[in-house]
Formats: C-alpha cells, structure tokens, sequence
C-alpha cells in the first residue's frame, strides 16, 4: 500500500523509511501542540534521568570516540583510501573546508562567540577561583574550547568517516544502517536497518531544529536591537519561516550550486568579521592571548575530558557539557553523511586530520578573538556584558550586545544577521540533502523530497521553540538531550563495524585494491552510492 502511494506521487525513496518517519514527525508536531503540557513533563522526566544517571557516560563516550579516531588514523590503517584506491578528492581542500564547517557548527560559532565565555567568566564552572578575575577568564576559554574543539569534531568525525567507508568503499547505500553491515549482513535491508534509519531520520530533524531555534532566538535578537522587533514567539516563527524558504531554495538548486557557495560566501563573512574585531579591539592583546588560550586549551584537555563534576555535583555540566554531547550527537548523522558526502577519495588518515584538527585550529582562533575581546571589554572597557548576558540572561543577545563596543556597530550587526542566517541557512538545506539521502539510500532524488524535508524542519523547529510550556533554551535542551540517547549507542557500534571491516580487509589484502563487492537486493532507493 505505501509502495503504491510512493511511485503515485513520482517519489524516489523506501516508503516504509519515508512514510513512517514523516507520520512521527507530525505526531510530534501535533502531540506538542495539542497535548503542550504533558508533552513537557515527559521530556522533561526523560531528560532529567538521562543528566542524573547517564551524564558521566557521555562524558567518557566522546573522549573514546576522540582516542579511537587518532588511534585509527595512525595506524596501518590510515593509508586506507574512502573509495577506490586510485580514486581522487572530488572538491578542493578550501572547498571541502568550507562545506564541512558551514554544515557543522558554523552557526552555532556565531551564537555563542561571546555567550559561553562571559558566561563563565562571571560564573566560573568549577567554582574554584573568583568570578570575573584572570583566573576565572583562563577556565572560561578553556571550557569553551573543551565544548568547541577536538570533542565537537569528533562526534561529526566517527560517523562521517564509517559512512564514507561503507558507502564508497563497501558499495552500500547513503544511510545509517549500512554501518551494521559487518553484523546483520543483507538484515540492514530489513526491519532493523529500517529503525535505524527512522531513528537516525527523526533524529536530524530535532537536531536540526534545535540550531534554527537557536539561531532564530539569535537574529530575533539582533532585529531587536537594530529596528526594536518584538522578541516574542510570533516573531520567531515568522523568522523561521522566512529562512525556511531561503533554504528550501538552496537545497531545490543542488549541492554544487546552493550549498556550495552560500557555504563558501558565508565562510568568507565570518572571517572578515572575524579580522575586523581582531584590528579593531586589541591587536597585540588579541595575538598574545591566541597563542597562550591555546596553551590553555592543551593544558585542560585531559582533565576536562574526563572530568564530572563528582565533587560539587552542581548540576552545571548537564546543562552545559552533556546537552551540547547529546545534542550535536543527534545531528551527527546529519553532518557524518553530509561530509561523507562530499569526502570521497580522502584517505583516513588525510580525513581524520582534516576533520578534527583543521575546524579546531579554526575554533581555538574564533573563540579567542571574541572571547578575550569581551573579556578585555569587561576588565578595561566600558563593560555591560556580564550585565547583559548572565545577569539578564539574554544569551541570544550576547553577539550584539558585545559589537555596540565597536565602530560601525549597526552595519556589523546587520552583517552578523546575515551570517548567521547564511550560516543555518546552509546547515538546513545540508539537512534537507541528508535526510532524503537517508530515505532514499542516494543522493539522486526528485527535489520535491528534499523540498518536503525543508519544510519539515522548519515546522519542527518552530514547533519545539513555541508550541512548548517551557519556551525558549530550556525547551530546546530538554528535546535533543532526549533524542540524543539513542545515537550515542549507535557510536560505540560504529567504532566496532568499523574496525571488524578495516581488519576483514587486511586479512583479505584488499586494502590497496578495489573496494570488496558486497551482495544487496535491488531496492527503492537503495541501488548504492553516487
């Protein structure tokens, strides 16, 4: 039956993949709206258990995930080609760079550049040192970089790279269940294969629109300060929905051509904002303070990476540390595919370096321009921010609070707006891509069903940030700290598929031949990769 509706509509896809994830999603839709209030108690519950009982596992998981793939890359392994061994980068490294990042968290750079450091700054994590002293600005970087760094990249990196390996090396379709291959076998075609997918589906959806909740908030903002638009939720809604559009359009234009060069483009704003505070702030404060944040960064990695908060117990690093887990876990599919999708012919040992420390140099770069910017105006400016941030609580607003301390404070802050919306822009088009890749098992679909899938993000996400009792930040944690869950468990199975196929192929000595040809049925959507 939903075979025959799927070939009526001239859909390309696996029905059962499609048809079920799209009705969750409207239950969703309609069950937050209609049923606001137990809706919130369930997640709530659901997300309040998960930070008390499972918070330390996240903590230990990522830092795994992080030794796996530097382990894996420096290993025998690492000469290991994504693709046939002759085969060669489809797009340039500045290119590649730039998709990554835009699809990564290019706008979430945006809505915590000054946000998460000064948030620290006044209320230091750990609690040991003075609020607002030097001491205090030291563990602010050093915790923001934990949350933006080598960690971050890592859980986008683990599946990027199983998927670019089973995909174009083992010939399996573009979704989530070919991972499973070296376990279930042909079974990823089946009811197995299928949940996962489903799950992995609905997961990017929430994921997705926690950043278009967070970026909406954001530009709300913004519009606040320039042209005194209501933050309310009416507005919100209406902002998605005009992103929304922009984005539908990127994604019916193509990889190549929408997504391509909005990612490139917005790259290249965010840097020249980037060089405009570094020249109009402190410069020689600023140079100094990369190169010793760095430092700083190095020297915490190790104990923040295994660090829970097992002493104070203030609750601090579930709010903080594990949604931020959890929550780019959801999306990790999302991402993991999207660079897949555009990595083919990358070795991984030349993937995992990319991937991991190249957006993380970016990161520690970013992070000290804006952060030690906001400190230096708090310490010897006019300061505010700590006022403005913490004491209102107006997070969204951190970004253009902290720019009225700069010449031509409202063309930086239009400009700001524009990134950001450019930046979730590209990260809801790259979704749009992956979740019909998803359905579909190929990137070869009618533009109609990444079309629908915009759409469906956008609902969603103006749904979670306005239907909920809650509201706001606390909604949008309280969702994707639910959703995140059940791909933090299909990790830990990446790495082992992973690692049974990698040896499977050195024992075989097909390591530097043609990928293994591996037996699948003939299926809607699923004839393989690109």
């Amino acid at each position: 039956m939903i075979e025959k509706v799927t070939a009526r509509l001239g859909l390309r896809t696996d029905p059962v993949i499609f048809a079920v994830s799209a009705a969750l999603a409207i239950l969703f839709v309609v069950s937050a709206i209609v049923f606001t209030d137990a809706v919130d108690r369930a997640f709530g519950a659901v997300s309040d258990w998960i930070l008390t009982n499972l918070g330390w596992l996240y903590i230990l998981g990522v830092t795994t995930f992080l030794v796996f793939l530097i382990g894996i890359a420096l290993s025998r392994y690492g000469h290991v080609r994504l693709g046939p061994q002759d085969s060669e980068p489809e797009y340039g490294d500045f290119i590649w760079f730039c998709m990554l990042f835009a699809a990564g968290i290019g706008s979430i750079l945006m809505f915590w550049a000054v946000a998460e450091p000064i948030s620290h700054y006044a209320d230091p994590p750990r609690g040991d040192v003075a609020p607002e002293s030097v001491e205090a600005a030291r563990q602010a970087m050093g915790f923001t970089l934990y949350h933006f760094g080598l960690h971050t990249w890592t859980i986008f990196c683990l599946p990027a790279l199983a998927f670019a390996y089973f995909v174009y090396r083992k010939g399996l379709p573009f979704r989530v269940s070919s991972v499973l291959h070296p376990f279930i076998g042909d079974g990823i075609h089946g009811p197995v294969g299928r949940t996962v997918d489903i799950v992995a589906v609905l997961g990017t959806l929430f994921g997705v629109a926690v950043t278009i909740g967070l970026g909406t908030m954001q530009i709300n903002s913004g519009l606040n300060e320039l042209f005194g638009i209501p933050e309310t939720r009416l507005t919100q809604v209406v902002l998605i929905g005009v992103v929304t559009c922009i984005a539908v359009a990127s994604v019916a234009s193509g990889l190549d051509i929408g997504i391509k060069w909005l990612s490139t483009l917005n790259i290249v704003l965010a840097v020249t904002l980037l060089v405009y505070v570094f020249v109009m702030g402190s410069p020689v404060f600023l140079a100094r303070g990369i190169i010793e944040t760095t430092g700083v960064y190095l020297e915490a990695l190790v104990p923040l990476s295994f660090w829970n908060d097992t002493f104070g117990d203030t609750g601090w690093q579930g709010s903080w540390t594990v949604f931020y887990w959890a929550w780019t876990i959801t999306w990790s599919p999302f991402v993991g595919i999207f660079i897949a999708r555009v990595s083919k012919g990358r070795t991984i040992r030349e993937f995992v370096v990319g991937v991991l420390f190249i957006p993380t140099a970016f990161s520690i770069v970013w992070f000290s321009v804006f952060g030690l910017s906001a400190f230096d105006i708090e310490m010897h400016g006019g300061g505010g921010l700590v006022q403005a941030v913490v004491v209102e609580q107006d997070l969204p607003g951190a970004l253009f609070a902290f720019l009225e301390h700069y010449p031509l404070t409202v063309f930086l802050s239009a400009a700001s707006i524009v990134i950001v919306v450019i930046f979730f822009t590209t990260s809801s088009d790259s979704a749009s891509l992956v979740v019909d890749m998803l359905c579909s098992g190929t990137a070869r679909n009618p533009t109609r069903q990444r079309v629908f899938w915009g759409v469906a993000e956008g609902v969603v996400a103006a749904t979670v940030l306005t239907a909920s009792g809650v509201g706001g930040l606390d909604a949008l944690q309280q969702t994707i700290i639910v959703f995140g869950l059940p791909f933090f468990v299909i990790a830990f199975v990446m790495m082992a598929a992973l690692l049974r196929s990698l040896r499977r192929e050195t024992v075989a000595g097909s390591a530097r031949v043609r990928p293994l040809s591996v037996r699948r049925r003939r299926r809607p959507g699923g004839e393989g990769p690109p």
